[in-house]
Protein backbone atom coordinates (compact mmCIF):
# COMPACT_ATOMS: atom_id res chain seq x y z
CA UNK A 1 0.00 0.00 0.00
CA UNK A 2 2.43 2.42 1.08
CA UNK A 3 4.94 1.35 -2.10
CA UNK A 4 1.17 1.87 -4.32
CA UNK A 5 1.02 5.70 -2.35
CA UNK A 6 4.51 6.28 -2.98
CA UNK A 7 4.19 5.67 -7.29
CA UNK A 8 0.90 7.89 -7.13
CA UNK A 9 2.64 10.64 -5.24
CA UNK A 10 5.24 10.42 -7.90
CA UNK A 11 3.08 9.81 -10.89
CA UNK A 12 0.98 13.26 -9.92
CA UNK A 13 4.62 14.96 -8.78
CA UNK A 14 5.50 14.22 -12.80
CA UNK A 15 2.17 15.23 -13.87
CA UNK A 16 1.98 18.85 -11.93
CA UNK A 17 5.39 18.97 -13.54
CA UNK A 18 4.08 18.40 -17.06
CA UNK A 19 1.23 21.36 -16.07
CA UNK A 20 4.00 23.64 -14.88
CA UNK A 21 5.99 23.28 -18.19
CA UNK A 22 2.93 23.17 -20.38
CA UNK A 23 2.38 26.39 -18.73
CA UNK A 24 5.70 27.60 -19.26
CA UNK A 25 5.71 27.14 -22.44
CA UNK A 26 2.04 28.18 -22.78
CA UNK A 27 1.31 29.12 -26.46
CA UNK A 28 -0.15 33.37 -26.00
CA UNK A 29 -2.15 33.47 -29.23
CA UNK A 30 -4.29 30.60 -27.85
CA UNK A 31 -4.40 32.19 -24.79
CA UNK A 32 -5.71 35.46 -26.29
CA UNK A 33 -8.35 33.53 -28.08
CA UNK A 34 -9.60 31.41 -25.21
CA UNK A 35 -10.29 34.93 -23.05
CA UNK A 36 -11.40 36.37 -25.73
CA UNK A 37 -9.72 39.75 -25.46
CA UNK A 38 -6.61 41.05 -26.11
CA UNK A 39 -4.74 43.44 -24.03
CA UNK A 40 -2.75 46.41 -25.66
CA UNK A 41 -0.54 49.02 -24.22
CA UNK A 42 -0.52 51.92 -25.93
CA UNK A 43 0.09 55.74 -25.46
CA UNK A 44 -2.62 58.28 -23.53
CA UNK A 45 -0.64 61.40 -24.45
CA UNK A 46 1.50 60.89 -27.45
CA UNK A 47 -0.94 62.61 -30.52
CA UNK A 48 -1.46 61.25 -32.96
CA UNK A 49 -0.33 58.14 -32.04
CA UNK A 50 -2.82 57.39 -28.77
CA UNK A 51 -4.25 60.72 -26.76
CA UNK A 52 -7.77 60.93 -24.98
CA UNK A 53 -10.60 62.58 -27.06
CA UNK A 54 -11.61 65.17 -25.49
CA UNK A 55 -15.27 64.79 -26.51
CA UNK A 56 -15.84 60.88 -25.84
CA UNK A 57 -12.84 60.34 -23.38
CA UNK A 58 -11.54 57.28 -25.60
CA UNK A 59 -8.40 56.68 -26.36
CA UNK A 60 -8.14 57.22 -30.08
CA UNK A 61 -4.92 57.21 -32.62
CA UNK A 62 -3.01 55.74 -35.10
CA UNK A 63 -1.44 53.17 -32.96
CA UNK A 64 -5.21 52.56 -31.75
CA UNK A 65 -6.58 51.94 -35.56
CA UNK A 66 -3.72 49.39 -35.77
CA UNK A 67 -4.65 47.95 -31.98
CA UNK A 68 -8.66 48.03 -33.16
CA UNK A 69 -7.51 45.98 -36.86
CA UNK A 70 -5.47 43.45 -34.93
CA UNK A 71 -8.34 42.77 -32.44
CA UNK A 72 -10.48 42.05 -35.13
CA UNK A 73 -8.53 40.00 -36.85
CA UNK A 74 -7.65 37.62 -33.93
CA UNK A 75 -11.40 37.54 -33.34
CA UNK A 76 -10.79 39.03 -29.96
CA UNK A 77 -12.56 42.45 -27.90
CA UNK A 78 -9.43 44.94 -27.74
CA UNK A 79 -8.45 46.08 -23.94
CA UNK A 80 -6.51 49.11 -24.06
CA UNK A 81 -3.67 49.62 -21.21
CA UNK A 82 -2.39 53.26 -21.29
CA UNK A 83 0.81 53.74 -20.86
CA UNK A 84 3.87 55.87 -20.98
CA UNK A 85 7.70 54.90 -22.65
CA UNK A 86 8.98 54.00 -19.46
CA UNK A 87 6.22 51.46 -18.95
CA UNK A 88 5.81 49.99 -22.30
CA UNK A 89 8.49 46.70 -22.33
CA UNK A 90 7.03 46.09 -18.04
CA UNK A 91 3.55 45.74 -19.09
CA UNK A 92 4.73 43.07 -21.96
CA UNK A 93 6.74 41.11 -19.64
CA UNK A 94 4.51 41.54 -16.60
CA UNK A 95 1.87 39.80 -18.39
CA UNK A 96 -0.48 43.44 -18.70
CA UNK A 97 -0.14 43.31 -21.70
CA UNK A 98 -0.08 40.87 -24.49
CA UNK A 99 1.90 43.21 -27.07
CA UNK A 100 2.49 46.57 -27.31
CA UNK A 101 1.47 49.20 -29.94
CA UNK A 102 3.04 52.59 -28.75
CA UNK A 103 5.05 54.02 -31.30
CA UNK A 104 8.04 51.88 -29.93
CA UNK A 105 11.11 52.34 -32.25
CA UNK A 106 12.94 49.08 -33.52
CA UNK A 107 16.23 49.03 -31.64
CA UNK A 108 19.11 46.44 -30.86
CA UNK A 109 19.09 46.92 -27.41
CA UNK A 110 14.94 46.36 -27.31
CA UNK A 111 15.06 43.67 -29.50
CA UNK A 112 16.79 41.55 -26.74
CA UNK A 113 14.13 41.80 -24.36
CA UNK A 114 10.76 42.01 -26.96
CA UNK A 115 10.11 40.38 -30.06
CA UNK A 116 9.34 42.93 -33.37
CA UNK A 117 6.83 42.56 -35.87
CA UNK A 118 7.32 43.95 -39.52
CA UNK A 119 6.96 47.85 -39.10
CA UNK A 120 3.98 49.49 -39.75
CA UNK A 121 5.21 53.31 -39.16
CA UNK A 122 8.69 54.61 -40.18
CA UNK A 123 9.65 57.74 -39.14
CA UNK A 124 12.93 60.34 -38.84
CA UNK A 125 14.90 63.22 -39.84
CA UNK A 126 13.80 65.51 -42.80
CA UNK A 127 14.57 68.84 -44.79
CA UNK A 128 12.54 71.89 -44.71
CA UNK A 129 13.91 73.79 -47.42
CA UNK A 130 12.53 76.75 -49.65
CA UNK A 131 9.88 75.60 -52.52
CA UNK A 132 12.49 76.33 -55.09
CA UNK A 133 15.36 74.14 -53.65
CA UNK A 134 16.46 70.55 -55.02
CA UNK A 135 14.81 67.59 -53.98
CA UNK A 136 17.46 65.92 -53.48
CA UNK A 137 19.39 65.26 -50.39
CA UNK A 138 22.79 64.89 -52.19
CA UNK A 139 22.61 68.15 -53.11
CA UNK A 140 23.03 70.15 -49.77
CA UNK A 141 26.21 68.34 -48.83
CA UNK A 142 27.90 72.00 -49.08
CA UNK A 143 25.60 74.74 -47.77
CA UNK A 144 24.51 75.87 -44.32
CA UNK A 145 22.11 73.76 -42.01
CA UNK A 146 20.03 74.61 -39.41
CA UNK A 147 19.61 71.84 -36.46
CA UNK A 148 18.17 72.18 -33.17
CA UNK A 149 21.02 71.75 -30.52
CA UNK A 150 21.99 68.47 -28.97
CA UNK A 151 19.79 66.68 -31.03
CA UNK A 152 20.34 63.12 -32.91
CA UNK A 153 19.80 65.46 -35.79
CA UNK A 154 22.57 67.58 -35.07
CA UNK A 155 25.21 64.79 -35.21
CA UNK A 156 23.61 63.19 -38.06
CA UNK A 157 24.57 66.39 -40.24
CA UNK A 158 28.45 66.27 -39.02
CA UNK A 159 28.38 62.55 -40.11
CA UNK A 160 26.75 62.92 -43.42
CA UNK A 161 27.33 66.20 -44.19
CA UNK A 162 31.07 66.79 -43.38
CA UNK A 163 31.68 69.63 -45.86
CA UNK A 164 28.54 71.23 -44.96
CA UNK A 165 28.13 74.44 -42.73
CA UNK A 166 25.98 73.02 -39.45
CA UNK A 167 24.45 75.93 -37.46
CA UNK A 168 22.97 75.16 -34.16
CA UNK A 169 19.65 76.59 -32.39
CA UNK A 170 17.76 76.66 -29.08
CA UNK A 171 14.70 75.15 -31.09
CA UNK A 172 13.12 74.77 -34.56
CA UNK A 173 11.36 78.00 -34.61
CA UNK A 174 14.63 79.41 -34.19
CA UNK A 175 15.58 77.72 -37.02
CA UNK A 176 12.68 78.30 -39.41
CA UNK A 177 13.55 82.17 -38.74
CA UNK A 178 16.87 81.47 -39.81
CA UNK A 179 15.98 79.21 -42.97
CA UNK A 180 13.58 82.49 -43.83
CA UNK A 181 16.13 85.14 -43.07
CA UNK A 182 18.50 83.07 -45.76
CA UNK A 183 20.85 82.07 -42.93
CA UNK A 184 20.59 78.65 -43.91
CA UNK A 185 19.67 77.14 -46.72
CA UNK A 186 18.17 74.27 -45.11
CA UNK A 187 16.98 73.21 -41.53
CA UNK A 188 16.53 69.45 -39.73
CA UNK A 189 14.27 67.84 -37.32
CA UNK A 190 11.98 64.50 -36.80
CA UNK A 191 9.03 64.44 -40.07
CA UNK A 192 6.48 64.70 -37.48
CA UNK A 193 7.94 67.87 -35.45
CA UNK A 194 8.83 69.63 -39.14
CA UNK A 195 4.98 68.67 -40.42
CA UNK A 196 3.32 70.08 -37.49
CA UNK A 197 5.85 73.47 -37.89
CA UNK A 198 4.90 73.78 -41.34
CA UNK A 199 1.16 73.30 -41.04
CA UNK A 200 1.68 76.48 -38.69
CA UNK A 201 3.63 78.54 -40.66
CA UNK A 202 1.86 81.58 -41.73
CA UNK A 203 3.72 81.26 -45.01
CA UNK A 204 3.88 77.67 -45.38
CA UNK A 205 3.38 77.74 -49.35
CA UNK A 206 6.95 79.34 -49.22
CA UNK A 207 8.29 76.34 -48.10
CA UNK A 208 8.40 71.88 -48.87
CA UNK A 209 9.98 69.19 -47.33
CA UNK A 210 12.49 66.77 -49.07
CA UNK A 211 10.42 63.22 -49.34
CA UNK A 212 14.10 61.43 -48.38
CA UNK A 213 14.72 60.42 -45.08
CA UNK A 214 18.15 61.65 -43.96
CA UNK A 215 17.71 58.59 -41.11
CA UNK A 216 15.15 55.82 -40.58
CA UNK A 217 13.04 55.09 -37.38
CA UNK A 218 10.92 52.07 -37.78
CA UNK A 219 8.11 51.44 -35.55
CA UNK A 220 7.01 48.11 -34.82
CA UNK A 221 4.75 46.00 -32.36
CA UNK A 222 6.15 44.55 -29.42
CA UNK A 223 5.22 40.93 -28.61
CA UNK A 224 7.04 38.66 -25.76
CA UNK A 225 9.83 36.93 -26.59
CA UNK A 226 8.93 33.44 -28.06
CA UNK A 227 6.05 33.80 -28.73
CA UNK A 228 5.64 32.94 -32.28
CA UNK A 229 2.38 32.07 -32.94
CA UNK A 230 1.23 35.65 -31.64
CA UNK A 231 4.42 36.81 -33.66
CA UNK A 232 3.31 35.71 -37.09
CA UNK A 233 -0.54 36.39 -36.59
CA UNK A 234 0.41 40.25 -35.88
CA UNK A 235 2.93 40.07 -38.93
CA UNK A 236 0.08 37.97 -41.07
CA UNK A 237 -2.75 40.97 -40.19
CA UNK A 238 0.07 44.04 -40.68
CA UNK A 239 0.52 42.75 -44.21
CA UNK A 240 -2.82 41.84 -44.89
CA UNK A 241 -3.49 45.62 -43.88
CA UNK A 242 -1.30 46.76 -46.53
CA UNK A 243 -2.38 44.78 -49.36
CA UNK A 244 -6.43 45.86 -48.80
CA UNK A 245 -5.49 49.66 -48.66
CA UNK A 246 -6.83 49.90 -45.02
CA UNK A 247 -2.78 50.75 -43.85
CA UNK A 248 -2.98 53.46 -46.02
CA UNK A 249 -6.39 54.67 -44.99
CA UNK A 250 -5.59 54.80 -40.84
CA UNK A 251 -2.13 56.74 -41.87
CA UNK A 252 -4.40 59.06 -44.41
CA UNK A 253 -6.79 59.49 -41.13
CA UNK A 254 -3.54 60.41 -38.97
CA UNK A 255 -1.16 62.16 -41.43
CA UNK A 256 -3.44 63.10 -44.43
CA UNK A 257 -3.04 66.44 -46.32
CA UNK A 258 -6.42 67.38 -43.57
CA UNK A 259 -4.59 66.90 -40.82
CA UNK A 260 -2.22 68.70 -37.89
CA UNK A 261 0.34 67.03 -38.70
CA UNK A 262 0.49 66.27 -43.07
CA UNK A 263 3.18 64.39 -44.31
CA UNK A 264 3.82 62.20 -47.27
CA UNK A 265 3.42 58.28 -46.50
CA UNK A 266 7.23 57.16 -47.80
CA UNK A 267 6.91 53.37 -46.53
CA UNK A 268 4.82 50.69 -47.10
CA UNK A 269 4.11 47.86 -44.65
CA UNK A 270 6.05 44.84 -46.11
CA UNK A 271 6.59 40.73 -45.11
CA UNK A 272 9.95 39.98 -42.98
Amino acid sequence: MAHQLHTLKTLSLALGLLTLGAAAYADQLADIKAAGVVKVATFDANPPFGSVDPKTHDIVGYDVDFAKALAKSLGVKLELVATNPANRIPLLQSGKADLIVADITITPERAQVVDFSTPYFVTGQQFLVPVTSPDKLDEYSRVRIGAVKGTTGEQALHQRYPQARVLAYDDIPLALTALRNGNVQAITQDSTILAGLLAEAPDKAKFKILPDLLSKEEIGVGVKKGETALLKAVNDELVNLEKNGQAAKIYDTWFGPSTKTPQPRSFTIEAK
